[in-house]
């Protein structure tokens, strides 16, 4: 059965295919400019452009949910739909646009367009509030706007809906990770928290300790901000397709494949943290440039999830960055950035310090085997909150008790507690699981690109990345949309998602570090 022609104001005739694609295209433009405008706030934009920038986003925010919500883009699916030709191949660019347009449109569908205007003005002027108490360390002065975000969310959930065995938390978390719910992010988390903190008492009780030498050294900043440029280079980020600058909390904003946003942050001390922050965005941006270009605007040019994304940056944050291979390759490159103050620092001086476990209080400084638990801590409040079980004023108090109970830490202050994430100013509640999927998902697509690579991280010990990105672009960035994630992960490993190969990983590198 083939669909029949539509005519446009202009008298074009059009299948109902290439009228869908032609809305989700300008859907598309609204969204990737709405991306810029909050990039612009974050690193540019003079402080006195908030409130008209907030108006901005929320005039972007409606027109963008109009195109999705537009009758005639219900017309074009329903068209497509019964095309048997065009969704005969359920993996094929058309039918994988198809697909994903309809969850799209009947999400859209469900939320007041006065909703989503509030949710983008409120967000905006949250975020720099978040900025200014974050700095101060002054939780109330953020209350009051979180509050008003926290109840447009609750509002959201209430529109979406959720199945009957699940809960408000479910039709947020869908934004980011379409299928992932509560109950599954407590199954996988529960067990995990048990390695995890099993694996945190064996290490701190080892015989011996990396040296954090690296870590300790007061260095320009001037002279980071080129050494991490240089990395991100080396690994395979474009940067005549791209920007890196500076931000309060380090992201990355793909606008399209061919326009990359990235930030990072810096202080004197702790160069692996500025080097850390500003791989894992690269790795965002290498997925984000790795997007096919022709399918710029619709679901087979966009990312599968945020687990896949957190995948791409971990790994190269991780896997890559913190190997002693890339420390082989990147030691000699310390004393071209900073002379004569790096010229004591041995190879197992600077993999030691990439390697580092200790529990500390910030999310993006933490190592390997506690990142984890600094994202369940988050979940778990997240997930009472948005239930109406926790009152945004309790937040710091519940905060401090997780820390308390998964990490062993007292937290001393709000900066260092639960004003350290912007996640939440942006009403992106249902995003932090994201980052412990990410980590699993990880570790499991870069034990089979070692497979599949031979010489991988001798490749690394020379400077040589190309390899590693080449078989992400072929097997995650071009592939688009067209599996779901837990799909993808069997498509391209063979197994379901697991958490065996991360603690393989980080059991098989860190146990010898102290002594085990």
């Amino acid at each position: 059965m083939t669909t029949s022609a539509s005519t446009t104001s202009v008298g074009q005739t059009t299948t109902p295919y290439e009228g869908l694609i032609g809305l989700a295209r300008e859907a598309a433009l609204l969204g990737s400019t709405a991306s810029l405008l909050n990039w612009d706030q974050q690193t540019m934009m003079p402080p006195g452009g908030l409130a008209y920038r907030s108006r901005q986003l929320a005039c972007l925010a409606s027109l963008h949910h109009g195109v999705l919500t537009d009758p005639r883009l219900g017309e074009h699916l329903a068209g497509c739909e019964s095309d048997q030709a065009l969704m005969a191949d359920p993996t094929g660019p058309a039918a994988v646009n198809v697909r994903e347009l309809r969850r799209l449109h009947d999400r859209q569908r469900k939320l007041p367009r006065s909703l989503v205007e509030e949710l983008a003005r409120t967000t905006s002027l949250a975020q720099h509030e978040w900025a200014e108490a974050r700095r101060d360390s002054d939780f109330a002065r953020f209350r009051p706007l979180l509050e008003k975000v926290v109840a447009l969310l609750r509002h959201k959930a209430q529109c979406l809906g959720w199945p009957a065995d699940g809960e408000p938390w479910d039709a947020l978390a869908e934004d980011y990770e379409p299928g992932c719910t509560a109950a599954a992010v407590e199954a996988i988390f529960g067990p995990l928290r048990e390695r995890l903190q099993g694996l945190l008492g064996e290490l701190m009780a080892g015989s011996t300790r990396p040296s954090d030498a690296l870590n300790e050294l007061k260095l320009p900043i001037e002279k980071q901000q080129k050494f991490v440029r240089f990395v991100a280079a080396q690994i395979g980020f474009d940067f005549s397709r791209g920007r890196l600058d500076c931000s309060a909390h380090p992201f990355c904003s793909g606008t399209h494949c061919n326009d990359v946003r990235m930030t990072t942050r810096f202080q004197q001390t702790m160069v692996c943290e500025a080097l850390g922050s500003t791989m894992h965005e690269t790795g965002h941006g290498i997925y984000e440039q790795g997007l096919p270009a022709e399918n710029i605007g619709t679901p087979m040019g966009e990312s599968v999830s945020l687990g896949i994304h957190e995948s791409q940056s971990r790994m190269w944050e991780n896997q890559v960055g913190r190997s002693r291979a890339f420390w082989s390759w990147c030691h000699p490159k310390l004393a071209e950035f900073f002379g004569a103050a790096v010229e004591s620092l041995s190879l197992d001086d600077v993999y030691g310090g990439a390697n580092i476990v200790r529990p500390g209080f910030i999310r993006v400084e933490a190592d390997e085997v506690t990142y984890n638990l600094h994202v369940m801590a988050r979940f778990d409040i997240e997930r009472v909150l948005i239930r109406g079980d926790l009152k945004v004023s309790e937040i710091p108090g519940a905060w401090n008790d997780a820390y308390r109970e998964y990490l062993g830490l007292e937290v001393p202050d709000d900066r260092r507690g639960c004003l350290q994430d912007i996640h939440w100013s942006s009403g992106s509640i249902g995003y932090f699981p994201t980052y412990t999927l990410g980590n699993l998902y990880a570790a499991q697509l870069f034990d089979k690109a070692a497979a599949d690579i031979d010489g991988l991280f001798e490749q690394f010990a020379r400077g040589e990345f190309a390899a590693l990105k080449a078989w992400l672009n072929e097997h995650i960035h071009s592939q688009g949309q067209r599996y779901r994630a837990a799909d993808l992960c069997k498509q391209v490993t063979g197994k379901p998602l697991s958490a065996d190969p991360l603690m393989r990983y980080l059991e098989g590198k860190l146990r010898p570090l102290y002594g085990q």
